[in-house]
């Protein structure tokens, strides 16, 4: 039997983060062209957001999908085709004249984004990582994708004041195109033990499916998807009509922030920034301790750190301040669950099982960037939208506390 590679930093795992850094980069850059498409077309805030939280809903269901096409034909197939739905989608988009065919080529996007995103990557590094370093390995990936965030954002701004939308969906189709290169260097690694390689996905799913940790674990990743669909897609454009004016004196000037538009990219920057530092810090974290109890933590501060921003005057300041600290914690969620779904339930079908509890997350993406929008347009703000996630996310920091941390076989 083939036993795993021992050293934390592997040719898959570096191919992994770099695919992670392109694909995350552009899907969380998606806020920026909420106010370009709109005043193209003369859209409603809602038919936006209605095409985002599909395409969060396509990436949630593509999920399951993909991970279960990838134990049976091979993740890197799957990862192919995921990038091939990607490209079709962007390309697509940009002939798109109405609501409908946007909300239905973003359908496409977010296969493709499940393709090539976290579900699948998470799988194949994590089944090519020993149990000793997974945890870590796991966090890095995860925080690859902060990158992408950090990069992806203000780029996409820059980008559309230049060229506009449409040119810049293209030049993102082509990233995506030039990474899929290094996919020869994901190591289709076996299980490591025969256990896991004889039972089947109907007894794995059957198992978990009747194991109460595994619907807390699904519930509870529902609040991480409602807040991050929620500000990736709305934050800019709150930031731009909420925040107060940018002093002609404030240190955001020398950076070359001088309009709330901007200062809304540079939040989503700033955010993919601390988490690249808060997702290493949670792997590790998950080597030491329970993961149900940092999960719990990490939604507990959510929840104060958003209560915090809305019930405050909204200022360029606590934008930062609260895109910096909001972003610590921001992905801390991924590799904390898909380790605690690796460690209950073992790692020959992880990608499938942590496909099907992130659907929930896309459940709650949905409903984000959804209510978002509709919220939006029936009371001219978000604050009623933000204290729904404060309370989504209470709820997931205490369905986490009676998790069973133990192997299945063992329970």
């Amino acid at each position: 039997m083939k036993e795993y590679n021992s050293s934390l930093i592997s040719p898959v795992l570096i191919a992994g983060c770099l695919i992670i850094i392109v694909t995350f980069g552009i899907r969380g850059s998606f806020g920026v062209f909420q106010i370009p498409i709109e005043n193209e077309f003369q859209w409603l805030r809602v038919e936006f957001s209605l095409a985002i939280a599909i395409q969060n809903l396509g990436w949630g269901i593509g999920a399951p999908i993909f991970g279960a096409l990838g134990e049976k034909f091979g993740d890197r197939k799957m990862i192919i085709a995921g990038s091939l739905c990607y490209v079709s989608g962007l390309i697509l988009s940009t002939f798109a004249q109405n609501p409908l065919t946007h909300q239905f080529l973003e359908l496409i996007i977010g296969f493709g984004i499940a393709g090539t995103g976290m579900g699948m990557i998470l799988a194949v590094v994590g089944r090519a990582s020993s149990e000793k370093n997974r945890s870590m390995a796991l966090g890095i990936v995860t925080a690859a994708g902060s990158v992408g965030q950090m990069v992806g954002a203000p780029l996409a701004q820059t980008l559309v004041d230049l060229y506009g939308w449409q040119q810049v969906f293209i030049i993102f189709a082509f990233s995506i195109v030039l990474v899929m290169s290094v996919v020869p260097l994901l190591k289709e690694t076996p299980v490591s033990t025969k256990k896991e390689i004889e039972v089947s996905l109907t007894k794995v799913l059957g198992n978990a499916f009747k194991d109460p940790n595994f619907s807390m674990i699904f519930l509870g990743f529902f609040a991480c998807g409602y807040q991050l669909a929620f500000v990736s897609a709305h934050f800019p454009a709150m930031v731009t009509e909420m925040c107060s004016a940018i002093s002609p004196s404030s240190l955001l000037q020398y950076i070359g922030v001088s309009t709330t538009s901007s200062l809304g990219a540079l939040g989503i920057a700033v955010i993919g920034f601390s988490n690249i530092f808060g997702t290493i810090y949670a792997g590790w974290l998950g080597q030491k301790f329970p993961k149900k109890y940092l999960l719990a933590i990490v939604y507990a501060l959510r929840t104060l750190i958003g209560l915090l921003f809305i019930i405050f005057p909204i200022t360029p300041m606590s934008v930062v301040l609260f895109s910096f600290f909001m972003g610590s914690l921001w992905l801390a969620t991924v590799p904390l669950t898909s380790g605690l779904i690796a460690h209950i339930y073992g790692l020959r079908y992880m990608g499938t099982l942590y496909g099907l509890v992130f659907l929930s997350h896309q459940l709650g993406s949905f409903l984000g960037v959804w209510m978002g929008g509709k919220l939006y347009d029936a009371t001219g703000d978000y604050t009623l939208v933000w204290w729904i996630g404060v309370g989504v996310s209470a709820f997931s920091a205490i369905i986490h506390l009676p998790i069973k941390e133990k192997k299945l076989q063992s329970a």
